[in-house]
């Protein structure tokens, strides 16, 4: 699908009714081709309205925000794209892509470009939060505002859960490689992500983990994200200059947290203040996918703090970063 004829499926959407007689906004799905990439998303919303731009991390896709969407929908148009190597973003081998962090950050970039995105919020979660804060460092009059959702930029956010990829990083062997491989990509320990520090681990949607269990599956995927954990430490080196960003644009932001997390704790929530010291944090009792059991709570924070910092704001870039 083109993207003019992605944009005039968006304005087709309508609201669903619900069995109450609710309007319920409709989600749909489209394709855009950008940065030589076929980019699957999820968008609804009126066209005409805010943008929030909705970044998933490992080893999830777009589909992470089925419940989301729709609740923010009523009040903006809201974007969902399946980063390149996840979900139902297709890659052409011709392409040759290299996956790395700013690989991400370059085709989500063509991505907004060929949508016509000038200005949007955006949320950032996991490996959203790397590709998401390349994009505001590139481009910070374009961002309204940000929610991070277990979306790390400080290295006292590291948690414990990182050491056998921090060994990875000091020490790249295919030993090293291959204990990641057997341990993190696996079904066990897509599924330990999803429920640790939940309350009641049943309580997790199993779809969640499933989808994204058979999606590492695919022949070569597992090389993909083994590439990608070696490069993650180009982001923890960049650290310093997303802080620097947040520090010169102080963007609204709003840090919305699973306490529980074992990979990015909540000393990293915290750590926003330091570059924002208005930045709102809020912690839920559950751990690192928060929205699969805490979305309506999320929904209704995002919501409140859009509403009060609004993505209409004027946006101040200083001449350092013109």
């Amino acid at each position: 699908m083109t993207e003019a004829t992605s944009r005039t499926a968006a304005k087709r959407a309508t609201p669903a009714m619900d069995i109450a007689g609710t309007s319920i906004p409709l989600t749909t799905i489209h394709r855009a081709e950008a940065d030589g990439v076929q980019v699957f998303y999820r968008a609804a919303g009126d066209v005409n309205a805010p943008v929030v731009l909705l970044l998933h991390g490992f080893p999830t896709s777009s589909f992470m925000f089925r419940e989301l969407i729709p609740r923010l929908a009523s009040d903006y148009r809201v974007i969902a794209p399946d980063l390149p190597g996840f979900g139902f973003t297709e890659v052409p081998a011709e392409r040759k892509y290299s996956y790395t962090f700013d690989g991400l950050a370059v085709t989500i970039d063509a991505f907004a470009h060929a949508l016509k995105l000038d200005r949007y919020a955006i949320y950032v979660f996991d490996y959203g939060a790397p590709t998401g804060f390349r994009l505001a460092m590139a481009h910070p009059e374009r961002i309204t505002a940000i929610v991070s959702q277990n979306g790390n930029a400080y290295e006292e956010g590291l948690g414990d859960a990182w050491a056998p990829i921090r060994k990875y990083w000091a020490s790249p062997t295919a030993e090293n490689r291959d204990i990641l491989r057997q341990s993190i990509l696996t079904a066990g320990g897509t599924r330990w992500q999803y429920t640790h520090g939940v309350a009641n681990p049943e309580s997790v949607p199993p779809e969640s983990y499933t989808l994204d269990t058979a999606l590492l599956e695919r022949p070569g995927n597992k090389e993909i994200q083994l590439d990608l954990f070696l490069d993650y430490a180009s982001n923890v080196k960049l650290y310093p200059k997303f802080q620097e960003y947040l520090r010169k644009s102080n963007p609204p932001l709003l840090a919305i947290w699973g306490k529980n997390d074992p990979f990015f704790i909540p000393a990293g929530a915290e750590a926003f203040r330091k570059d924002i010291p208005n930045a709102k944090v809020h912690f839920l009792d559950t751990g690192h996918f928060a929205i699969e059991t805490h979305v309506v709570e999320i929904a209704s924070a995002i919501k409140e703090f859009l509403g009060a910092n609004g993505p209409n704001r004027p946006t101040t870039v200083s001449a350092a970063q013109r």
